[in-house]
């Protein structure tokens, strides 16, 4: 079984042939991404118009650049997958539009992926893994801790409750005068700094439930900023550590809480995993993996390049989809929001 899968959610052209191999193990056949990082640089932050039209004008030699890559051609494939939110909304049509469209002329089912959900199954592409798992869900836009149970079933044990960890990285580093994006260029600063050097809060520490607060943390480096300015490279490497460490801790107990949380309901999990954009940051992998270790489990994280948006993700999940017989009509409209159906675990301790 191949899948053709197309991301446009936001920044990043993407478009991937990945096939289900042996034992159920998928193979990535070709991965192929476009990334607009240049475009929207000087507004420090992505336009959405700018986005949508950028992905206009690749979106055809990037769906025929995967193809030849992989050695498949259109007829070949099994089924025609696309990110149909949430995200930007301009850009989510141009991917949706796309599939949509090459699924009618090849007659191939399509498949709306919701961009979330991709990035919950995509542990199970790069390694394997059994569901259930707990998973980080950690990206500019989500923060969430979920029990993956299965395609489509899902058990939320925590959530954000104002910035997202990726939306904090990237405020700080704009507030500290840092290219964009600025989530890696912080880690880069981070390197080094001092974490020590700032004393910042860590929101929400020791709380039973395992939801996230960043916005106070956010505040207090930049009153922490405007103490010391005008800033040195110094300065904003130590601000920039401080953060980062704040940050590691932080999302180090609210993930015990939701281990703690587990251990109160009939929900054994085989992994603890991190996935979203956010997940690629070496400090909070480390952090998280002597918790995983902790809790005598493995520690999974997709690569990197898996880790961002990405077409692999989006094929993969609509293979999974594909796989239960699921599949979309193409009246499916694109959503600019799209939360991920879950249940709460107060709903789950009273279906037990």
């Amino acid at each position: 079984m191949r899948i053709l899968g197309i991301e446009t959610t936001c920044d990043e052209t993407a478009t991937a042939v990945v096939e289900l191999g042996p034992e159920g193990r998928g193979l990535i056949l070709s991965n192929e991404v476009l990334s607009q990082i240049e475009d929207h640089a000087a507004y420090g932050g992505v336009v959405p118009e700018i986005a949508a039209r950028a992905h206009v004008d690749v979106m055809d030699q990037l769906v025929r650049r995967a193809l030849q890559t992989a050695g498949v051609t259109l007829a070949e494939l099994d089924g025609i997958a696309a990110a149909a939110g949430p995200g930007l909304i301009g850009g989510v049509m141009v991917g949706l539009t796309t599939a949509k469209a090459l699924a009618l002329v090849a007659g191939k089912p399509f498949l709306a992926v919701n961009h979330l959900e991709a990035h919950a199954l995509s542990p199970r592409l790069t390694d394997g893994i059994a569901f259930p798992y707990l998973l980080l869900l950690a990206s500019g836009g989500h923060t969430q801790l979920l029990v993956v149970k299965g395609v489509g079933d899902y058990l939320r044990l925590g959530t954000t409750i104002d910035d997202a960890i990726g939306e904090a990285f990237d405020k700080v580093a704009k507030m500290l005068g840092l290219p964009y994006p600025g989530g890696p260029q912080v880690e880069r600063m981070a390197r080094s700094g001092n974490p020590s050097r700032f004393t910042l809060p860590r929101p929400l520490l020791g709380r039973k439930e395992p939801d996230f607060s960043l916005s106070g943390l956010k505040t207090a480096v930049r009153i922490e900023a405007e103490k010391i300015a005008p800033l040195s490279e110094d300065d904003v490497c130590d601000l920039c550590a401080s953060f980062q460490a704040a940050i590691v801790d932080t999302v180090i107990d609210r993930t015990r809480m939701a281990f703690a949380r587990l251990s109160e309901m009939p929900c054994p999990v085989t992994a603890l995993v991190i996935a979203g954009g956010v997940a690629a940051n070496q400090a909070l992998r480390s952090g998280l993996e002597r918790l995983a270790a902790y809790n005598a489990l493995p520690l999974i994280a997709p690569p990197p390049a898996l880790c961002t948006d990405n077409g692999a993700m989006i094929a993969w999940a609509g293979l999974e989809r594909l796989s239960l017989g699921l599949t979309d009509g193409l009246d499916f409209a694109p959503r600019a929001r799209w939360p991920l159906t879950v249940k709460t675990d107060h709903e789950e301790r009273a279906h037990v």
